[in-house]
């Protein structure tokens, strides 16, 4: 291998080649390590390719890597790729998702079945962004790709990514993750690598590299810009089979059902209790041996060996028990169960009336039934409601949901006689009026307790202005009576007997949904509609029969030391102001790598500050440092991003700051005012 350096771990019949260059057509170069069987040279293998933009080096990506360990000691050659424009990749990278990066996928895929210890036949695994590549380039269908695994990713970039969801913009999400991608971008490739032309690169590098945000503003509706790269458009371009994963505390979730349904490839389904984690990290837990499934599923479609995978059922799932808020952080209590497909005819819809403040059949006796409720929602309501991209650490995980209850409008269930199990994707058909063109709707559905504890199961957000579709807003035209229905994610859960079904609608839900843009009531008017869909699940006998998973794997020793950074989330109410201020900071720590002494450290801090009765007073502030050096080299990143909104528009602006030492080498400033179109 030509511009190569191997280096080898102490994994007995592993090879590990830290730097290799892959060469692209247009002579872009990008930056890949393998994980090679020692006998791959004399017996080629499949490939399995990971194609993200954190840094295939990076030591914080350890835990990942070991995924490539593994899989090069279940006899597959294992490939992490820079994407171009990231890590020590050359070239600039523009967007998420770009149309080049897809295409440089593919001819990726193209070069490893070329390789000498290559069989021919490749797959690709990745989580969240090397989960959405993978389903895009599989739509692309390079003839090398024969299957996939895809983790935490989403066939629908509008529906279901950080930027909007409902229509409504995801105020605790777009900016932070565009934040973190300015920063990314902006981190040097490694001199060790690339050579003397590494600063001209990393200043070339910071010079390109746009603030995504302003883009995904400028896109407030499911346009062209969202429909490239949802698969959703077209499943039937997926010729590879495509193991899709998810888990419940994860908000991707729901792309594993709409994938089995909606593809004509061989496919199946996991969804844990997890959030945004791959399975052999799962928290809460409990985790498995991922390791070990997704070597099921290449040997099936890489090696062409029966492992009885498609004998298996369509969806493996968790059924949730009832755990009091944080009780279930390490693990969740529940159990494994499984339909043969999916959509399953075992599942129906319960429904439930909403009236007054019952959740019931309609002969409940509810001296509220017939009453209009008017929601003056207190826009500090969502304080409680944790992050909407969950990592599994506690920082971002749900409170009690009391205190957001009390500042909502509750359908609240009798006690139930029987178990109520779900599994799909829970839905509320309201009818409301609003006196402003614009408004949006907030619903959660809780477990509440006997005790009078009440638990987030899931929720879902509604621009109005999107009641009749995504494609284009539609103002409401103020005291009309419309029919909506408000889809949550997709969930599981087993309600006990003696608990409560309970559904609680607001007009607001800060800081994940950006307040409408000025004052609102929405009223709930009663009669239409207005119902609690439930997706109810019975069990069955052969749930208890299902194969286990066994426990993850250990991960290989690493040369790695880690001194733990912290991270936690704060929230300061003044009652005399209004004044909600809402921190997250989320700090890795510091890693230095033992066998050549680089080192990395980041830390992140979010602010989203309201004030009661002004919407314009939404702000979002993100704060973002990385650090990256090795011995005499050091270098230091330092990003600000800042997103208000009036009743006209959306202002943001970027700074971006780089340091070599202790001298500045860079640093530029971005501003933009996007018209706001009906969010």
């Amino acid at each position: 291998m030509s511009n190569s350096s191997a280096t080898a771990d102490n994994a007995p019949a592993v090879r590990v080649l830290r730097h290799v260059w892959i060469p692209l057509a247009d002579g872009t170069r990008l930056a890949a390590r393998i994980w090679m069987p020692a006998h791959a040279e004399r017996e080629p293998c499949p490939a399995v390719l990971e194609y993200i933009p954190y840094r295939k080096n990076d030591f914080t990506a350890v835990r990942d890597n070991s995924l490539h360990a593994h899989f090069a000691r279940a006899g597959y050659v294992s490939v992490r790729v820079d994407l171009r424009g990231s890590g020590d990749s050359d070239g600039q990278m523009q967007d998420e998702y770009a149309p080049l990066e897809l295409t440089d996928g593919a001819e990726v895929i193209g070069w490893l079945a070329r390789q000498p210890w290559c069989d021919g036949n490749v797959g690709m695994i990745g989580k969240s962004w090397g989960g959405f590549n993978g389903l895009q380039i599989a739509a692309l269908r390079p003839p090398a790709l024969k299957a996939i695994v895809t983790v935490c990713s989403t066939d629908d970039r509008y529906a279901e990514d950080v930027h909007y969801t409902g229509g409504a913009l995801i105020a605790s999400e777009m900016l932070p993750w565009a934040s973190t991608m300015l920063a990314f971008n902006a981190r040097p490739p490694d001199p060790a690598v690339v050579g003397a032309g590494w600063r001209e690169q990393w200043l070339r590098r910071m010079n390109a590299t746009p603030p995504y945000v302003e883009e995904w503003l400028a896109h407030q509706e499911r346009d062209a810009y969202w429909r490239h790269g949802s698969v959703c458009e077209d499943y039937g371009a997926i010729e590879a089979a495509v193991f899709a994963v998810g888990g419940w505390y994860d908000s991707y979730c729901g792309a594993v059902l709409r994938l089995l349904e909606g593809l004509d490839a061989p496919a199946r389904g996991l969804v844990g209790p997890w959030a945004h984690t791959y399975p052999h990290q799962g928290l809460p837990g409990p985790a498995i041996d991922f390791h070990a499934e997704v070597v099921r599923w290449f040997d099936q479609w890489l090696r062409g060996r029966d492992t009885g995978v498609m004998d298996e059922p369509a969806l493996r799932a968790w059924m949730p028990e009832w755990a009091a808020p944080g009780a279930d952080a390490d693990e969740r209590p529940g159990r494994w169960v499984a339909e043969d497909s999916w959509p399953s005819p075992r599942v129906t819809t319960g429904e439930y009336p909403l009236a007054g403040e019952s959740l019931g059949p309609a002969t409940r006796t509810d001296p509220r039934r017939d009453a209009e409720v008017p929601l003056t929602s207190p826009r500090t309501v969502g304080a409680y409601g944790g992050s909407w991209l969950q990592f599994g650490d506690a920082a971002g995980q749900f409170s009690p949901q009391g205190a957001d209850d009390g500042l909502s409008h509750t359908f609240t269930s009798d006690p139930l006689t029987e178990r109520v199990e779900i599994l799909g994707v829970p839905s509320a058909g309201l009818r409301v009026s609003a006196d402003r063109p614009a408004a949006l709707l907030a619903v959660r559905l809780c477990d509440v307790a006997p005790d009078g504890s009440s638990r987030l199961v899931t929720r879902g957000l509604l621009n109005l202005t999107h009641r009749d579709g995504h494609e284009r807003s539609r103002p409401l035209e103020p005291g009309r009576a419309y029919d909506v229905t408000v889809p949550m994610i997709a969930t599981a859960h087993a309600f006990a007997p003696g608990h409560r079904i309970r559904v609680s609608v607001s007009a607001a839900y800060w800081p994940l949904a950006w307040p409408s843009p000025e004052p609102v009531t929405v009223t709930l008017l009663p009669a239409g509609p207005s119902a609690l869909h439930l997706p109810e699940r019975p069990g069955r006998a052969e749930d208890a029969r299902l194969r286990p998973y066994s426990p993850p794997l250990a991960d290989p020793p690493a040369p790695l030391r880690q001194e733990p950074g912290t991270s936690g989330r704060t929230v300061h109410h003044d009652p005399v102001t209004g004044r909600i201020e809402i921190t997250l900071r989320g700090d890795d720590g510091h890693f230095t790598d033992l066998t050549d002494g680089g080192y990395r450290r980041a830390d992140a801090v979010d602010r989203f500050t309201l004030t009661e009765g002004d919407p314009a007073s939404a702000l979002v502030e993100c704060e973002r440092t990385e650090e990256i050096g090795r011995g005499e080299w050091r270098t230091r990143v330092v990003t600000y991003s800042r997103m208000s909104g009036d009743a006209e528009a959306f202002s943001v602006s970027n700074s971006l700051t780089a340091y070599e030492g202790d001298e500045r080498v860079f640093h530029r400033t971005w501003n933009a005012v996007i018209p706001r179109t009906g969010v």
